[in-house]
């Protein structure tokens, strides 16, 4: 076995190819941007590549690329099922709804006077949403009717930057404040001002569309489980202070006690339909049933290394350090 690994700072193969190299599994690097790709894998038998949602150039075609190996009879980490959605909660919620999954209730329209309709006949609060962004990015609390008919229009009109540097700036702010980043970081943050991401200069507006889903009360966190195969380990994210969003947040607790077996349980059954090969599941509750929020194969690794243990398929509990990241090579050599 032979696996190509597509190695960029900040991502999974970081953790990848020390795993291999340790555990005498051979592995070849290769650029997945380069035209001839396919010529590369050509003595390889799985192709592992970690892209990042807000790569302009990954968004164009790692998606394709992926399925394209796959269909060669090539291993690929991640697979069509488990990335096909990635980065997209359109696709999310009519995958979870048709599975009939519990999740957050969601109002998609791609027409402005139906959206309108919809708007005048909701109830408030609500939460809209771009179809693209993690870490709580392009999120807004709509409190009343009058928002939600200027966020309606503006979605038909002129759209929505998938960058907004004055909202990012004040965020970056108040992890400073925190103590959760740094002054350099609250700098990079003034030159966006003038400078907006490359991301964002290539995928120009999001519009065309409108993504509004109910606002749940009455959580001042989130739980997230990663399923792996057959082991899950989870964390649970504190919301920001005066705000409703936990993802992004910086401030996250990982001791065994603050996980409910039931939702560990309720994410190994929802992967298991999913057929996925590495999931993270949002999970908000409602009366004490969980609901989805958003999924997603990728995952920040830095967030996730003070977990204190995992559990199996059977919820038995783990206790210490693991490598997830060795699971996932696991998942394609065995």
């Amino acid at each position: 076995m032979k696996i190509g690994i597509h190695s960029s700072q900040e991502s999974f193969s970081e953790r990848w190819i020390p795993y291999c190299e340790s555990h005498n599994i051979s592995v070849k690097i290769v650029d997945c941007y380069q035209s001839d790709i396919i010529e590369q894998l050509h003595d390889c038998d799985a192709l592992m590549w970690h892209f990042n949602h807000k790569s302009p150039k990954a968004s164009k075609f790692a998606k394709q690329l992926l399925f394209a190996v796959q269909a060669s009879g090539r291993k690929v980490f991640p697979d069509f099922n488990t990335v096909w959605h990635f980065d997209d909660k359109v696709a999310q919620k009519y995958l979870l709804e048709s599975l009939h999954l519990s999740q957050v209730t969601t109002f998609v329209s791609y027409d402005e006077k139906q959206a309108m309709q919809w708007a005048y006949g909701a109830s408030y609060p609500k939460v809209f949403k771009l179809r693209n962004g993690a870490g709580s990015d392009n999120v807004r609390l709509v409190e009343n009717q009058k928002k939600a008919i200027r966020l309606i229009k503006q979605a038909f009109g002129r759209g929505f930057r998938q960058y907004q540097p004055i909202r990012n700036l004040k965020e970056r702010l108040r992890k400073l404040r925190a103590g959760k980043t740094t002054k350099w970081d609250v700098i990079k943050g003034i030159i966006r001002l003038l400078h907006t991401t490359e991301y964002s200069r290539v995928t120009g507006a999001e519009k065309g569309y409108v993504y509004f889903q109910d606002f749940v009360p009455g959580n001042d966190c989130d739980i997230r489980v990663i399923v792996i195969g057959g082991r899950a380990f989870a964390i649970k994210r504190l919301v920001r202070e005066n705000d409703f969003r936990a993802s992004g947040s910086g401030f996250i607790l990982y001791e065994r006690e603050h996980f409910d077996e039931a939702t560990i349980r309720l994410a190994f059954e929802i992967s298991a339909k999913l057929d996925s090969q590495c999931m993270a599941y949002d999970f908000v509750y409602h009366n004490g049933n969980p609901l989805l929020l958003e999924i997603s194969y990728g995952f920040a690794m830095h967030g996730y290394d003070n977990c204190t243990g995992f559990w199996d398929r059977d919820l038995n509990w783990h206790e210490g350090k693991f490598n997830p990241y060795g699971w996932m090579v696991d998942l394609i050599v065995t």
